[in-house]
């Protein structure tokens, strides 16, 4: 909201803000008084993590004529789901995040030598019982746990974006326009990233991967021509290319193009056509191309940075088997 720049100085003229954590004091409990429908518009961002998210999410649907999806952790579950390969689940990553890392590991073994100390849903204090919301372990998008309306993705969504929503909201409420058809996206076009990207494409084939600060790019050239991965391919255009014209490859915040279900097999599938292949290179080989796809670090985390959460294996399972 605060990209809007001075037009955010605007908002007040048309509409009353009763919730906006960073701005105002609105609280839960002012929400839950409100009639069914009494908010005009909830903007809702981040990702579904733990109960206090999913109760505020689902009270704002229940209180709101219109939700609108905010942002690619909200959209896709954004990279807090990249905690879903954690076979552990919720308390797996707490033991991590405060017990193994170098500075938790450091703290824990200064000040609590016997017991770790990690976050409880629960604590008996002498003045009562003291909570805290309970870790999921799952991250859901926002659309796995309430009925969205529309969606802006993007990380972060671009402030064009924004006003283009906030301005057809006011065109509905005062001028009686009608809104666009629920489940639009905003801000995105029908064709891939790559079409919009002004580099010059000769679709090479890779027979190296490199990291952007391994080359001097060329700021002309396409950043896959140059061995540099890139998701444009794969993810849906609307961002102007911001990341590629500075320089840097897209990693696909704005999700998969209309066409593709899963966004990190759609670009692996882009990105393994440029591999070589017998046909064009005699000496190619599957230890040659083993050697080349080996060069990836973490595929699943560079594929799957944003998505992972509206993925069609958006989780990781262990199961024992016996014999």
């Amino acid at each position: 909201m605060l990209d809007t720049n001075e037009r955010v100085l605007t908002i007040g003229q048309f509409a009353n803000i009763v919730m906006w954590p960073i701005a105002s004091d609105g609280k839960e409990k002012d929400i839950a008084a409100m009639n069914d429908g009494d908010i005009t518009v909830s903007i809702i961002s981040g990702a579904v993590r733990n109960t206090e998210n999913e109760h505020m999410v689902k009270l704002l649907r229940q209180k709101s004529k219109i939700v609108v999806c905010y942002g690619t952790c909200a959209m896709f579950g954004g990279s807090p789901a990249l905690a879903n390969l954690v076979n552990g689940g919720s308390q797996e990553v707490l033991d991590y995040v405060y017990t193994k890392t170098p500075s938790s590991a450091s703290f824990q073994a200064d000040y609590h030598k016997d017991a770790p100390v990690i976050p409880q849903s629960e604590y008996q204090a002498p003045e009562g019982t003291l909570t805290l919301p309970v870790l999921y372990d799952t991250v859901k998008t926002l659309d796995q746990v309430i009925d969205v309306d529309y969606y802006i993705p993007g990380c972060p969504p671009l402030q064009e974006s924004i006003s283009h929503l906030l301005k057809a909201v006011v065109d509905f409420v005062y001028n009686g326009v009608a809104l666009p058809p629920k489940g639009t996206e905003i801000g995105v076009t029908e064709k891939c990233l790559c079409d919009e990207c002004p580099r010059e494409k000769a679709y090479a084939r890779i027979t190296k991967i490199y990291e952007p600060y391994q080359v001097d790019v060329d700021p002309h050239k396409c950043l896959m021509d140059q061995g540099i991965l890139c998701l444009g391919p794969a993810t849906v255009g609307g961002c102007n290319a911001k990341c590629t014209r500075a320089g840097q490859p897209c990693r696909g915040c704005y999700g998969p193009t209309h066409f593709v279900e899963d966004h990190g097999s759609s670009a692996f599938s882009a990105i393994a056509s440029l591999f070589p292949v017998l046909d064009e290179d005699p000496t190619c080989d599957e230890e040659k191309i083993i050697e080349v796809m080996s060069t990836i670090k973490d595929p699943l985390g560079y594929f799957y940075a944003f998505t992972l959460g509206k993925s069609l294996i958006n989780r990781s399972v262990s199961e024992e088997k016996t014999a």
